[in-house]
């Protein structure tokens, strides 16, 4: 199925491995040029050679520290100088965080940031040039999965589907579509730091439908169907990728 996303822009933040990854590399295969933004240089390195060797458009590539006071406002800069206008923004950088029930207020202050400030300052950046042109899409990469303890950064992906929604139903009149993609339990190094092989057996046969966890291109294909013309219709949405765990608070 063709996507019509050839010859599109996206910036895609936590480019340089999980989501970030499969995403920026679907979206290249597809003929989207991508400002793919991550920390790792290294690893930013060796995505630009997997999709130029893939076939796909060689993404422009941006070393930064999302928690940078000035991060939004200089991938902003950087995603018009050189992709000249964008189509498309994806955040999906992000960290899971557990806590305990008192106390911790640095990691409160850190995730919070990261995972919800982060992403609506970088989209308040841009939607100035999503309006002027009457048109522009926005995914956020959520979190569905609600653990038996605290996790800031599942609070804070929270705030994000309902600054989501809102922000659909303002934006709708200029053309512009926001949606939310809520991951189950996918193989990430995120997720593998709280199950090993056998837990992960164990909590995917009693709790998962299909059985296992997700593949991070199993979030890469939804995202990139979510941000293509073929979604036209498709915004305020909260779209749920996990197998059928269906433990998600929207």
């Amino acid at each position: 199925m063709d996507l019509y996303l050839n010859g599109k822009t996206a910036v895609v933040t936590g480019a340089s491995q999980g989501f970030g990854r499969a995403i920026t590399k679907e979206l290249a295969i597809e003929g989207v040029k991508v400002l793919a933004i991550a920390r790792n240089k290294n690893l930013l390195d060796t995505l630009q050679e997997e999709i130029i060797l893939a076939g796909g458009v060689a993404p422009v590539v941006m070393v930064q520290d999302l928690m940078a006071p000035d991060a939004p406002q200089l991938i902003a800069a950087a995603a018009l100088s050189n992709l000249g206008q964008v189509d498309i923004l994806i955040n999906n950088a992000g960290r899971s965080q557990p806590v305990d029930v008192v106390g911790a207020a640095d990691a409160w202050q850190q995730s919070m940031t990261l995972d919800f400030e982060r992403p609506r300052q970088l989209t308040e950046q841009l939607l100035p040039h999503f309006m002027a042109r009457k048109q522009g899409v926005i995914l956020n990469i959520t979190s569905s999965y609600e653990l038996r303890s605290i996790n800031v950064s599942a609070v804070a992906k929270a705030s994000l589907v309902a600054w989501s929604k809102g922000l659909a139903g303002q934006l709708g009149q200029y053309g512009i579509r926001v949606n939310s993609l809520q991951p189950g339990l996918i193989d990430t190094n995120n997720i593998r730091r709280f199950f090993s092989g056998e837990a992960r057996a164990e909590f995917a046969g009693n709790e998962i439908p299909l059985g296992d966890f997700g593949e991070p291109e199993d979030i890469a294909n939804m995202a990139v169907f979510l941000v293509s013309p073929r979604a036209r219709y498709v915004t305020g949405s909260v779209v749920a990728v996990d197998g059928g765990m269906r433990r998600y608070p929207f």
